[in-house]
């Protein structure tokens, strides 16, 4: 005798509640990773800028300014190197193999590098770490940014992203707090622990992205990956999204990893180190309130006109802040504030605007590829930094003339639409 399942509007409701908490559970579980994953990248991405000089000193010893400044350049440049290659190929294997299991690779990646730093015994090695954490951070920064994007809609997700891209700044501050509290930087890197557990976890909690099982490039008639990329109506929108995204990038670096070591330069106060820390935490925390306002700017006012502001005022207020400043003071901590500010708003509306010029299957990768393009002419500059200082008169000159492709970044979106729309699926 068969016996029938009568769904009755109470079992319906019950079920559809179940389901529905469900849901939000796994939201929570993939915002939370999410945004923890990327507040660490941030406090590895900048550890090594709060603590260069010392680091540099206890690795070569007494050496000359120009050496001192030569080897920070390097550091700093391969590991820019190592995040534009790995935003790019974390990209494509975001869309190839899922965004969970990227955000876990990656995320394991830069955490075990940051740990293998500490006994790293030469420069040399120093480098090769830091070439192998940026990789994996470029690919946090991508792949945290795409599945996000894809477990919010409307405006939710622009406030989402701009809550997630917060987890940069309170990365940075945190790693200008523990300037403050370790003096030893092989002991501040220790806190690559904290992402290699986190990556273990995720393994068993983060679920993949709907959008993306339904999307996937697979699924796909297109077979070709890499002409589907570079299709003829995807170009424009990977030109624009790399000129926007690679000029705010490589002010933001500029500023972000030399300004300890301009500090060091103008100050005299005996109690620099911590002058430096506080500088790193003042930028954090205004580039924090910055992308925790930015959705509610960019829905108030328009994506447009809040990156037009954006570039604006970062270019102003790089210069109020280099080249009317020779001492350290408390107005100049002031003038740094407003700067990150803008960065941070910046920040999280960009994390929004490029993914969404590009379809589910590519987004990955496209925004891979946006987001790394400007990092190739970053890190080429930021390799011969130690020779520019001396052409241009100190760190204050050579910062402010990288200002400039604010304007470069201003005319491009001067000149765009007012609201990209993306790409049909």
């Amino acid at each position: 005798m068969k016996t029938e399942t009568v769904n009755t509007p109470d079992v319906i409701t019950a079920s559809i509640s179940v389901s529905s908490a469900k849901q939000k559970g796994s939201i929570a579980v993939i915002f939370a990773i999410c945004f923890i994953s990327t507040t660490f990248a941030g406090i590895a991405s900048m550890l090594m800028s709060v603590y260069l000089p010392v680091t540099v000193k206890d690795l070569l010893g007494n050496v000359t300014d120009e050496k001192m400044n030569d080897v920070s350049a390097v550091i700093n440049a391969v590991f820019l190197y190592g995040w534009m290659l790995g935003g790019v190929i974390w990209g494509i294997i975001c869309d190839k193999t899922g965004r969970a299991k990227s955000v876990i690779l990656s995320t394991a990646c830069y955490g075990v590098f940051t740990l293998l730093t500490i006994v790293s015994s030469s420069w040399l090695l120093v480098c090769v770490c830091r070439f192998l954490s940026g990789f994996g951070i470029g690919g946090v920064l991508v792949t945290t940014t795409i599945l996000v994007s894809e477990i919010y809609e409307d405006k939710k997700r622009t406030i989402m992203l701009g809550i997630v891209s917060i987890g940069i700044p309170v990365g940075f501050f945190i790693a200008g707090a523990i300037n403050n509290f370790i003096a030893d930087w092989r002991e501040a890197f220790l806190i690559g622990v904290v992402p290699v557990l986190l990556s273990v976890i995720s393994i068993f909690v983060l679920p993949e992205s709907e959008k993306w099982n339904a999307n996937k490039f697979g699924s796909s008639k297109k077979k070709n990956f890499s002409k589907e990329l570079f299709a003829k109506e995807h170009r424009r929108n990977l030109l624009l999204g790399s000129l926007i995204f690679g000029t705010m990038l490589v002010g933001l670096w500029a500023i972000f990893a030399w300004t300890p070591t301009w500090i060091q330069s103008i100050s005299t106060s005996p109690e620099v180190q911590q002058q430096r820390g506080l500088a790193m935490m003042i930028l954090a925390g205004g580039g924090l309130l910055g992308c925790f306002c930015s959705g509610w700017i960019a829905n108030a006012i328009g994506l447009r006109k809040t990156l037009l502001l954006c570039f604006a005022m970062c270019f102003i207020m790089t210069f109020v802040v280099f080249k009317l400043n020779t001492s350290v003071s408390v107005f100049t901590f002031v003038e740094m504030t407003a700067l990150a500010f803008f960065f941070g708003i910046s920040q999280g509306i960009l994390s929004v605007y490029i993914p969404n010029l590009f379809p589910t299957a590519i987004c990955g990768s496209a925004t891979g590829f946006c987001f790394n393009t400007g990092r190739l002419f970053t890190a080429t500059v930021v390799f011969f930094i130690g020779a520019l200082v001396t052409i241009l008169g100190g760190y204050g000159n050579s910062i402010f003339i990288f200002s400039f492709v604010f304007i470069t970044g201003f005319i491009a979106t001067l000149f765009e639409k007012e609201k990209q729309k993306p790409q049909k699926e």
